[in-house]
């Protein structure tokens, strides 16, 4: 029997999670074993998965889950070196030579376990089965907004947190720009996908003009002065070989309308980063870094925005992966074998 088990997240100001209490229902009337494990952090209560019929385990301790168990969580796991003896699904952010990737992929070759990265698991015609896109891009935009808002006030946007809900968010934005009487432009790159049509539809509601561009506006491989006459700029493709530099360093010193990059694709770390003026992350607690003074551009990019609206967001992507998760008992072909088959190639490599 396939056994699933939900693990709590670790990671800091994470309360997603990527099977809901129905979908867990799902999976257990078509005959796998589901384990959730408690969570002091959860948005979810557990009490739900209780009543679904699943088995539960205490927080953190899918490291004595059977060795049988597919664990599976959404973030990445604490970084402490351990051998990973499991079979895990979770975004690794592992294969785009990312330093902690390689660390992680490590950790599987000593352990002999295996990394069904979410980012990877890919239909017959490579578009992803699932992605919190939507909300990271609605997110990321408010976030950069925020922080225009801030400069409004020769400020720097302060900590972020959690929302109830899309709608909580509005309203305490519309008072972050209450004092702003004309709204800035915005360029989105990737406006046809998930995180740029969550961006867009966060700027309509509040009333941000926007230009919208894609494949066909970044084919001739830049440069793009048109990025830097627009106050945001926001980034929603993610970076892989051949991706074009949006965003030289040479912007900093540039004359330019724009004070604000949204990198809701967020990969500073990555060897295919467009975005070349910053080189690391940003944090709930710390939203914007402030690249330049004056005139002032600050770039924001939180790798985790769609928990900025937990509930919502956990919602959307589990509905889009459980088909997929009903699959596990085929776990060597089709959507897995193809994850498993991008993990083989890389863990080649280490």
């Amino acid at each position: 029997m396939t056994h699933l088990w939900v693990r709590a997240e670790e990671r800091e100001h994470e309360q997603r999670v990527g099977l809901t209490p129905q979908g867990a229902k799902a999976l257990l009337d078509a005959g796998l074993r589901v384990t959730v494990e408690d969570s002091s952090a959860r948005a979810i209560p557990l009490q739900d998965y209780k009543d679904a019929g699943c088995e539960i385990a205490a927080e953190n301790s899918w490291r004595q889950a059977p060795e049988d168990a597919i664990v599976f969580g959404l973030k990445e796991l604490p970084e402490d070196g351990t051998a990973l003896t499991h079979r895990h699904i979770m975004f690794g952010h592992a294969y785009k030579g990312q330093p902690s990737g390689k660390k992680l992929l490590e950790r599987f070759k000593t352990g002999g376990g295996t990394l069904y990265d979410l980012e990877y698991l890919v239909a017959e015609d490579g578009r992803r089965v699932a992605a919190f896109g939507y909300w990271a891009g609605y997110a990321g935009a408010a976030v950069a907004l925020k922080c225009w808002a801030a400069q409004q006030r020769d400020d720097i946007c302060g900590p972020v947190g959690v929302y109830d809900s899309s709608k909580h968010l509005l309203a305490d934005l519309q008072t972050d720009l209450s004092g702003a009487f004309t709204r800035p432009t915005a360029l989105i790159i990737g406006a046809l996908g998930r995180v740029g049509t969550g961006a867009a539809d966060l700027c309509t509601h509040m009333g941000v003009p926007v230009t919208g561009w894609d494949m066909a506006e970044t084919a001739h491989g830049g440069p793009f002065p048109e990025i830097l006459q627009h106050e945001l700029f926001f980034n929603c493709i993610l970076a892989r070989p051949g991706t074009p530099v949006f965003v030289p360093a040479s912007a900093k010193t540039a004359d330019r309308k724009l004070s604000v990059i949204g990198d809701i694709a967020c990969d500073p770390d990555s060897n295919f980063n467009p975005i070349k003026v910053y080189d690391r992350v940003t944090t709930w607690e710390e939203p914007a870094l402030r690249v330049h003074d004056a005139p002032m551009l600050d770039v924001t990019a939180i790798d985790n925005l769609p928990s900025m609206l937990p509930v919502e967001s956990s919602e959307d992507y589990a509905g889009q992966l459980l088909p997929t998760l009903m699959q596990l008992d085929a776990i060597d072909s089709g959507v897995w074998g193809r994850a498993k088959a991008t993990f083989d190639t890389h863990i080649e490599k280490v």
